[in-house]
């Protein structure tokens, strides 16, 4: 049976249907941390295990395996060809030291600028795979404490004056598979793929507390300027938004040759634990088309679906379909304008944005409010919009004729 994307003609390609993940025996020749003097002696490991990743590389790949234990590191990158693999009872863990992550020429949060690397990074790589049932810890507990610190001082401080380091920063590349990991703790954004094609998430664990110390700003997979992504089978439990489409932001956004569109991304059959939004568009987006989440399960979110829409940024959202989902969120569909840390640079207009084509369909779900939707007019435009099969039972309704121009309900139950 064909399937297609939600603007009906775009089909889902034979690719996102292939979710086999790769032995450790196929994956080239083993380089077994403790094999090669790197121990679990509490010390940071950061120079021999890049030494061994060069010398993977060197020697025409192979994979990095971390046997049972845990393994301290600052920032590591990965080579063409060579692979990561952490085995059951692995832990590679991150330093919590920020000197541990050299300041370079990095993207985060809609532009590139200088900033620090994630603990795991990846550029300009084709067929990386990165796998195992072992853990990725960002060991991130003295960066969160330090940043409700900072913010109980300065209450305007943003996200990046409290230095902390992401989990997994990949870029430039294709073909990527991250499978099967437990991804936590991370000090930042947990994984954020940029300017990627071909990448899958399947059947991972990625995972942040929201107490007794919140893990700020810990998004689980952030989508930056990428085509063809898979999140298949995977529970996201953070203290922020789980999957989270970027691309950049400002006045001049879309302009701008670092900056672009999400496209074709498929995330379907996982579990959301608490987050603040399971399908967010912003808060650095520019266009996204698309984007098709279906047969999920929330177990406690704040928003199912929510569309952020900045005054200072020119944003076009379109096809975007959420369908088949059961559980327990705040907010059945969120769109409102967003306008933290916003900055017009000198422009008088405000940039208009536009929100098409979206579609919510055959979902069950208990929740607060059910259409949390806000006009602006003179900022964006919301035209389109189809809710279709639902049973919803709300404590709020929320519904506000006019907010959408063409509005398409078809057995929709709200009690």
């Amino acid at each position: 049976m064909t399937e297609y994307f939600p603007d009906g003609v775009t089909r889902i390609d034979g690719w996102f249907y292939d979710i086999r993940v790769p032995e450790l025996e196929e994956l080239g020749r083993r380089y077994v941390l403790t094999e090669h003097g790197i121990l679990d002696d509490g010390r940071v490991h950061t120079q021999e295990i890049q030494s061994l990743i060069d010398a993977a590389s060197a020697n025409g790949g192979g994979v990095i395996v971390v046997p049972r234990g845990t393994y301290l590191t600052g920032a590591l990158f990965m080579r063409q060809g060579v692979n990561l693999y952490v085995c059951d009872g692995g832990v590679l863990r991150g330093s919590d030291d920020i000197a541990d992550y050299p300041v370079l020429t990095t993207r985060i949060e809609g532009e590139t600028c200088r900033y620090f690397p994630a603990l795991i990074n990846a550029d300009g790589v084709e067929g990386f795979v990165m796998c195992g049932p072992g853990t990725v810890d960002g060991n991130g507990m003295r960066s969160w404490r330090s940043f409700w610190l900072r913010r109980e001082w300065n209450p305007d401080c943003t996200n990046k004056d409290e230095q902390r380091p992401r989990l997994v920063y990949i870029s430039n590349s294709r073909d990527v598979l991250v499978a099967g990991l437990h991804l936590q703790n991370s000090h930042f954004w947990t994984n954020h793929i940029y300017n990627c094609q071909r990448v899958k998430f399947v059947g991972c664990t990625i995972y942040s507390p929201a107490s007794p110390v919140k893990a700020p700003s810990t998004d689980a997979i952030d989508i930056d300027v990428c085509s063809d992504v898979l999140v298949k089978n995977c529970y996201m439990e953070v203290n922020d938004d789980s999957v989270v489409l970027k691309g950049g932001k400002g006045p001049w956004a879309d302009s701008d040759p670092a900056n672009g569109g999400n496209e074709r991304v498929l995330v379907e059959d996982c579990v959301y634990g608490f987050c603040h939004g399971c399908l967010t568009c912003g808060s650095e987006s520019v266009h996204n088309k698309n984007i098709l989440v279906r047969r999920i399960r929330v177990l406690d979110g704040s928003n199912l679906l929510w569309l952020k829409l900045r005054p200072d940024t020119p944003q076009h959202y379109e096809y975007i379909t959420v369908e088949n989902v059961t559980g327990r969120i705040e907010s059945f569909l969120t769109v409102r304008p967003w306008t933290q840390f916003f900055d017009l640079k000198g422009r008088e207009d405000k940039p208009k944005s536009l929100a098409e084509h979206i579609t919510m369909r055959n979902c069950d779900c208990d929740c607060d409010i059910f259409f949390n939707v806000e006009p602006d007019t003179e900022q964006y435009e919301l035209r389109d919009f189809t809710l279709e099969n639902l049973t919803v039972r709300a404590n709020h309704n929320g519904f506000r004729d006019g907010a959408v121009d063409g509005i398409t309900i078809r057995n929709v139950d709200v009690k």
